[in-house]
Order: C-alpha cells, then sequence, then structure tokens
C-alpha cells in the first residue's frame, strides 16, 4: 500500500512566501495553495522624498536671519523725514550735522529695540551664527562711514556727507542682507542707487535724497517686511 507524501521544507517555504506551488497526493487528486502578499509598506523613496523636503525647507529656514523688524523699519522712516525737515531749517552746517546725527542714533536704537522684539515673539537668538553675521556685515560699512563723516567735518566738506552716508548704509545693509530675507538685500541695493543719484547731482539735494533714502525706503520695506515677513 502506498503511502500519501508529506509536505516537504520546501514547499513549506513556498507557502510563506506567497508563491503558488501544486501538490500532488498518491491518488492522483491536485490542489493549489494561495497565500496572498501582504501589503507593501510606503516605499523608501517617499520617505526619502519627504525628508529631504523637510531638510531643505529647515536649512533655508536656518539660513536666513529673519528678525528684521519691519515695524521698526517705519518708525526709522519716520525719523528720518523728520530729520529731513529740520535739518533744512538750521542757520549752520554743524547744525545741520547735529541733526542727522542725533536722529541716527535714537534710529539705531529702535530698530535694536524692534529686533529684540521680533527676535523674542518668533523664538529667534540674537546670538547665532546668522545673527553674527547679520551684525557684522551692516556694522563695518557704518563705523568705516562714522570716521569718514568724522574726516569730512574736520576738512569741512559737508557737500559730499549724504552720498558717503547713502551708500555707504546701502553698502551694509546689502551686505547684511546676505544673511537675511531678499527684501533686505533689495533695501541695500535702492540705498545704493539714491546715493549713486546725490552723487551725480547738485549738493543742494541732499536732504531730499536723505529723505528719500532713510525717510522713504524705510517706511516701504518697512511696511512690506512688516505685512509678509511677521512683523
Amino acid at each position: 500500500m502506498h503511502r500519501p507524501t508529506t509536505v516537504s521544507g520546501r514547499a513549506r517555504d513556498a507557502r510563506a512566501t506567497g508563491r503558488r506551488r501544486r501538490f500532488s497526493l498518491q491518488s492522483g487528486v491536485r490542489y493549489s495553495t494561495t497565500v496572498a502578499p501582504t501589503q507593501q509598506p510606503r516605499s523608501l523613496g517617499d520617505h526619502a522624498a519627504a525628508d529631504l523636503t523637510f531638510i531643505r525647507s529647515a536649512m533655508e529656514r536656518s539660513a536666513a536671519f529673519t528678525a528684521v523688524p519691519g515695524a521698526g523699519g517705519v518708525v526709522t522712516g519716520l525719523i528720518g523725514l523728520s530729520a529731513a525737515v529740520v535739518s533744512t531749517r538750521q542757520p549752520t552746517a554743524d547744525r545741520w550735522l547735529g541733526t542727522w546725527l542725533l536722529a541716527a542714533v535714537v534710529a539705531v536704537a529702535v530698530e535694536l529695540v524692534a529686533m529684540a522684539r521680533k527676535a523674542r515673539r518668533a523664538g529667534l537668538p540674537l546670538t547665532g551664527r546668522n545673527a553674527r553675521r547679520f551684525a557684522l556685515g551692516i556694522a563695518a560699512p557704518l563705523v568705516a562711514g562714522a570716521a569718514i563723516t568724522y574726516e569730512l567735518w574736520t576738512v569741512r566738506a559737508f557737500a559730499v556727507m549724504a552720498p558717503a552716508w547713502l551708500l555707504l548704509y546701502g553698502a551694509g545693509v546689502l551686505t547684511g542682507g546676505m544673511f537675511s530675507v531678499p527684501a533686505v538685500r533689495a533695501l541695500g541695493a535702492c540705498f545704493m542707487a539714491i546715493g549713486m543719484a546725490a552723487v551725480l547731482t547738485p549738493p543742494a539735494w541732499a536732504d531730499a535724497w536723505l529723505a528719500a533714502g532713510f525717510g522713504g525706503l524705510h517706511i516701504g520695506f518697512g511696511a512690506y517686511i512688516a505685512r509678509n515677513l511677521g512683523g
């Protein structure tokens, strides 16, 4: 008498992997066993694409110093416009210079306070790498501008001050803006363009150019940053 053959180990492996196998018994009856494949999880390619998108977004955020205050820029612009009006009424060149220097000190204080408040609201550190780069980029031309202003004052060359201020301030904002948002770089470029216009026009236009730069540009770009970039 013949005995039915047992199922081999290879057949058990075949059922475990979902492959279709046919088995025959001595009686000649055939049957088939099929194990349905399990549903595949999310592909590695999808995971990799999602991870790369997240990493790219994080790098873009970390690559820019975004605590530049728009509201502070608007206030700075109003200070600039006020200084332009007051400076035109000064009887001497020294008092004209003093008006603009006082306005610069007040504007810097306003910007620093507004920057600290925006950074605190957004949870951004003011001592991070990009913040330091932004500060160094904008500070170097401003320090140079202070030294040049003193030298121009000693030789009584007041007519050269307005173009120098606009160009050096624009260079500082443009350089610092390399580590900030594109609007900051655009602001610096516009300041440099106005500075070039001040070079090519009569010295009597100095206050008009200063009002356009330190007043108008600050108000316009400040309002844009406040509306679109978080205050």
